[in-house]
């Protein structure tokens, strides 16, 4: 029999739920939420009927609910499911519309199912950082970026026109993540910092830099790493000297960034450093 696994967590920097099904057998009866539901199916085959609408979901299908629209779900063919979502207050979205937007109003999402939608991996991957409790501002950064296209592609979001060059401002943020990327940095020190939204920190840097503002600085400590590797500093040691949360997290950015691990990476100086020991 499939062991089923349900994990809840609650994100305290988000201020909202993160759902993980496992193996799921269960049959939904017809019911509604109070709060927004962003999720998508990871396996499994169901039939949902929401609104009155009949849809057949599969892997990579993202599914939104707004509050109150009535949905009801099973499987199909015996299969189990495997299914994460995001849970988000009425409240609490409002203050996620306004930082986008300028404007506060609770959003009425057109479309329930997303098939095969784009955004099923930026989802899993913010997902994924709430389950993992990392204490840096990639989710944050992932969210607004997902709202955003959420919101301007499936609601009437009027958004306001595009902000002014700031060059001053991106060159000052660029100039202490260069300075700080040993430290834990949130997106709350860096809006602070030029006096800018997060949401609208975030759209400028990318938009001038042409990379969001956590891949640069990710991408420094990476730049630092790979000197400190060339020195023969173990990876371990690097991964706490560069600002990475853990060492898993070094590794699995390091080779997704360069393509290989450190510790290969750093056996490539090594090995030169026999080579010109070893007498000829």
């Amino acid at each position: 029999m499939t062991r089923e696994v349900r994990t809840v967590v609650f994100d305290t920097d988000l201020n909202f739920e993160a759902y993980q099904f496992e193996g799921i057998m269960q049959k939904f009866p017809n019911h509604f939420h109070d709060y927004y539901v962003i999720g998508f199916i990871e396996q499994g085959k169901r039939h949902l009927v929401c609104n009155q609408e009949e849809y057949i979901l599969n892997s990579g299908d993202v599914i939104i609910f707004n509050p109150h629209d009535p949905h009801a779900c099973a499987q199909i063919d015996g299969s189990t499911l495997d299914y994460r979502c995001i849970n988000i207050q009425p409240e609490v979205m409002r203050k996620y519309v306004l930082e986008i937007t300028g404007q506060e109003y609770t959003p009425q999402f057109t479309q329930n199912v997303l098939y095969q939608s784009e955004l099923a991996l930026p989802l899993h991957d913010l997902h994924q950082i709430i389950l993992e409790d990392k204490e840096d501002f990639h989710k944050e950064e992932l969210f607004l970026f997902l709202l955003e296209q959420l919101l301007n592609e499936y609601t009437d979001a009027d958004f306001p026109p595009p902000a002014q060059e700031l060059a001053l401002e991106i060159m000052t943020i660029c100039e202490y993540m260069e300075s700080h990327y040993t430290e834990s940095i949130t997106l709350n020190q860096l809006s602070g910092l030029v006096g800018l939204s997060k949401y609208h920190l975030l759209r400028l840097f990318t938009r001038q830099k042409g990379i969001s503002p956590y891949c640069y600085l990710e991408t420094l400590r990476i730049n630092h790493a790979k000197r400190l590797l060339g020195q023969g500093i173990p990876p371990m040691e690097v991964a706490g000297q560069t600002g990475f949360s853990d060492q898993s997290h070094f590794t699995n950015f390091f080779k997704k960034l360069i393509g290989l691990t450190p510790k290969q990476y750093m056996r490539i100086f090594t090995q030169q450093a026999r080579a010109v020991d070893t007498p000829s």
